[in-house]
């Protein structure tokens, strides 16, 4: 089902959000991300070789349900779409929804994620729900 938006105002509060991608096979792989809102649409940030991203390119359809960090759902299931975001305006806009949403823990683990060299390695997710 899609948001509506009270749905959408309510899911934005939460701090997780389990992100079901499909595999070829149909078989859902659900994964606890850090997400935020800008506008209609939510975005993810994850690892640009991740299977969320690379499942994606096979098949776009999603489901999200809050959740907890370690994935417990504390919510229903609504479907949507997601796709890998390319343009760099966007990309930013995304990330500064990010950290205003995460603050200090998005700037500690950009901090962690630069040293290390991975920060470059990341793609922006644009959900469609």
């Amino acid at each position: 089902m899609k948001l509506d938006t009270a749905a959408r105002e309510k899911l934005e509060r939460q701090r997780y959000i389990s992100l079901a991608t499909f595999r070829r096979s149909g078989e859902a792989v659900k994964t606890p991300v850090w997400f935020a809102r800008r506008g209609e649409k939510f975005y993810v940030f994850t690892a640009a070789g991740s299977g969320k991203v690379k499942r994606l390119r096979n098949d776009p359809r999603i489901r999200v349900a809050a959740c907890g960090p370690r994935g417990r759902l504390r919510g229903e299931w609504s479907d949507g779409e997601a796709r890998r975001i390319e343009d760099p305006a966007t990309e930013r806009a995304a990330y500064a929804a990010l950290l205003a949403k995460y603050g200090w823990q998005m700037r500690v683990l950009n901090f962690f994620s630069k040293l290390s060299g991975r920060i470059e390695e990341r793609a922006i997710l644009e959900l469609d729900l």
